[in-house]
């Protein structure tokens, strides 16, 4: 590997355990690397003061004494954490470790802990807080805990950015309060800042900083990552991104999408279209599957791995040789994390983002933002079109079908609320074009398209209720559900439903002033028979429209049509205020 440094482990001030320093050697970790270059083995720098410091504890540890605990956002990263740990503590028999994270059974963490013990544990906030309320299973962490040294929070700031600050709080408060504890975070937010006043006491914040020309170095990335970037519109973007890999079939490659629908939507795309790879699809929506899918991914050769951001942070794959950005993400930050996926630990690695041509200038946004430049890739050569296939797969099975419309409908979604608004605005994407992108057989009903149209965008002619899902029970499930729709309904859907609660809510509001009227004229007010008739007959014509005895127009034309009564007041007449709702409300 590539020595990004001068510092060497025998140049510390404290000497490091010799079987500590073995296990450096035998992972070829010649020197030390500087930690805020991502893929430079950021995990050895909890791992090892972990060991050192339960070594130097004067009480031996029990079997059912924890004396370190690491959490970290993602299973895959707990997992990742948990393969460097073992590798140190097979030459430290007196240790153990757990692994605690989401997808497998609480029960079997339950007995195995039991059963083995555990004196360090990995784990993500929500098992680990759900571990904490087994006493009734047998499992007692509370009192496991209290003999802990060290607690890490990796990745702290992701930890808060996915909402896990409910789950940390309550972690921490069946923490001892005497103990050492390290947050591992890419960036400083509020959040974590509240996280340090709240539970550490005397903290001391460490800032890395590299000597000589690697101070003035600007570049985030590491110095081996070819970084490009390539133009393309929203209907060639997949035809381009297939022909890619399909160029390079015979590599490791990783693919980021911006939802999870969309992973779910063109990873069974690729499945179909880039022949003799294994694909895998990883996203945060999958439970059970992401672990042993992870698994899979890392022990091979050669494959396509499509994913969300929950593969962008800290997560060590090896001989990944392209990082794919299908849609850039919704923040800056995520970008760099994203590339940091290849060219780890002084290897040689490639990144490629997806860019509309309205969106060229984020190329100069990064440069500035987050010290990242990228260079011009040339179109991707010999693209052939491939969305006709992904059509008919989509008319060939209602799961695709499905899939298409719900991967449009979240990339708008998430295209809105991205972090740089005034490069990625909604307002300048080419719905058309887009749609075309997606393979879609039609366009979805949604609130981003509502009240436009779109000529350059032909929709199908085949009626897309009468497609099928090619498994039989989910079309037979359909099928049943169609049935008893039927049944509740046993006259035709009318299809201004909202003008008819419309409607209904005008109805009671003239029976309300109807019945009002009526108790003035009784109580002998000046109100006279002529406006008791007129609002009488709004209300009949209210009936009539809602019944759909007479139609809009007609009803418009009798109301305004009328003479206005003359009322002491100055203001407008009942029949002209009823007019103006209607139009709104049509």
């Amino acid at each position: 590997m590539e020595t990004t440094t001068d510092g060497t482990w025998d140049s510390l001030p404290v000497k490091l355990n010799e079987r500590i320093l073995q296990t450096i050697d035998e992972l070829k970790f010649t020197h030390m690397t500087p930690v805020q270059v991502t893929g430079s083995g950021k995990t050895l720098a909890f791992v090892i003061p972990i060991i050192e410091l339960l070594l130097k504890r004067e009480e031996k540890l029990k079997k059912m004494q924890v004396g370190a605990l690491v959490v970290t956002p993602t299973r895959e990263l707990a997992l990742q954490i948990s393969e460097v740990m073992e590798k140190f503590i097979q030459k430290f028999p007196q240790f153990t470790q757990i692994l605690l994270i989401g997808g497998t059974n609480p029960i079997e963490d339950v007995e195995k802990f039991k059963d083995q013990g555990a004196n360090i544990v990995i784990a993500t906030p929500g098992r680990l807080e759900d571990m904490f309320r087994r006493k009734s299973d047998g499992l007692d962490l509370a009192s496991s805990v209290k003999s802990l040294d060290v607690l890490v929070l990796d990745e702290a700031d992701r930890l808060l950015d996915m909402g896990f600050e409910a789950s940390l709080n309550t972690i921490l408060g069946y923490l001892p309060k005497q103990r050492r504890t390290g947050l591992f975070s890419a960036t400083q937010t509020q959040e974590l800042e509240k996280l340090v006043r709240a539970g550490l006491r005397n903290p001391v914040r460490i800032t890395v900083k590299e000597k000589g020309v690697a101070a003035t170095s600007s570049q985030k990335t590491p110095a081996r990552l070819s970084n490009y970037y390539t133009i393309c519109r929203s209907e060639n973007k997949f035809n381009s991104l297939v022909t890619f890999l399909r160029q390079h079939k015979h590599e490791k490659n990783l693919v980021f999408f911006s939802t999870c629908a969309c992973v779910e939507f063109y990873g069974r795309a690729l499945e179909t279209l880039v022949k003799k790879v294994t694909v895998h699809c990883i996203h945060g929506k999958m439970k059970n599957k992401r672990n042993k899918i992870f698994a899979d991914f890392r022990a091979l050769k050669s494959g396509i791995l499509v994913c969300t951001d929950v593969m962008a942070r800290g997560i060590d794959i090896p001989d990944v040789n392209w990082v794919l950005q299908y849609d850039p993400p919704s923040s800056a930050s995520a970008f760099v994390h994203r590339c940091g996926r290849t060219a780890r630990i002084g290897n040689q690695g490639n990144a490629l983002v997806f860019l509309l041509p309205m969106e060229e200038s984020y190329v100069n946004f990064l440069a500035i933002n987050q010290k990242c430049p990228l260079q011009k890739m040339p179109p991707v050569s010999d693209v052939v079109d491939v969305l006709p296939k992904v059509k008919a797969m989509c008319l060939a099975d209602r799961a695709m079908f499905d899939r298409s419309m719900r991967a449009f409908v979240s990339y708008v979604q998430a295209y809105a609320k991205h972090e740089c608004s005034l490069i990625f605005r909604i307002k300048d994407l080419d719905f058309s074009s887009l749609a075309r992108g997606f393979a879609l057989l039609r366009l979805p009903k949604m609130p981003e398209l509502r009240g436009k149209t779109f000529p350059d965008f032909i929709e199908t002619t085949i009626d897309t209720e009468t497609i099928r899902y090619k498994d039989k029970s989910r079309q037979k499930q359909r099928k049943k559900m169609l049935a008893e729709l039927k049944d509740k309904i046993p006259f035709p859907k009318k299809h201004f439903i909202k003008n008819e609660a419309w409607s209904k809510q005008k109805t009671k509001k003239n029976r309300r002033k109807k019945m009002s009227a009526k108790r003035k004229h009784d109580e002998g007010s000046d109100v006279e028979d002529e406006d008791m008739n007129e609002l009488l007959d709004d209300t009949r014509l209210l009936k009539k429209l809602k019944k759909g005895q007479i139609s809009e127009e007609d009803f418009e034309k009798q109301i305004t049509s009328k003479p206005k009564s003359k009322h002491k007041t100055g203001g407008p007449s009942h029949d002209s205020s009823v007019g103006e709702d209607v139009e709104a409300n049509m």
